[in-house]
């Protein structure tokens, strides 16, 4: 079992950064993959990064690509989005999530945090 809680997020102007932090709490924090994802008012919950346990291998989605960056610290139990030049099209709930796998869609992940509203003005 893992208990998971967002934190960091806000309001910021376009052009901004965050840092979004998530902590785990219960037992092999480090055998997890974390994902974030984020939904936007209206919309459906999207896929936003991954890392895998060790922290070798992250993706992104293209929106973000470039922007945006994961990491993990195995030893703080907690995983970090890194969020620059932000849109207001980043504007959402982000919520972190783990799994066994790594992967881009949500179904697959079995723990969830409750959220951190992320809004950018333009």
């Amino acid at each position: 079992q893992l208990q998971l809680a967002e934190s960091g997020g806000g309001l910021v102007q376009a052009g901004g950064s965050l840092r979004l932090s998530c902590a785990a709490s219960g037992r092999a924090f480090s055998s997890y993959a974390m994902g974030w994802f984020r939904r936007a008012p209206g919309k459906e919950r999207e896929f936003v990064a991954f890392i895998t346990w060790s922290g070798g291998t992250t993706d992104y989605a293209d929106s973000v690509k470039g922007r945006f960056t994961i990491s993990r610290d195995n030893g703080e139990n907690t995983v970090y989005l890194q969020m620059n030049s932000l849109k207001p099209e980043d504007t959402a709930v982000y919520y972190c999530a783990a799994d066994k796998h790594s992967s881009y869609y949500a179904q697959e992940y079995d723990y969830w945090g409750q959220g951190t509203q992320v809004t950018v003005s333009s």
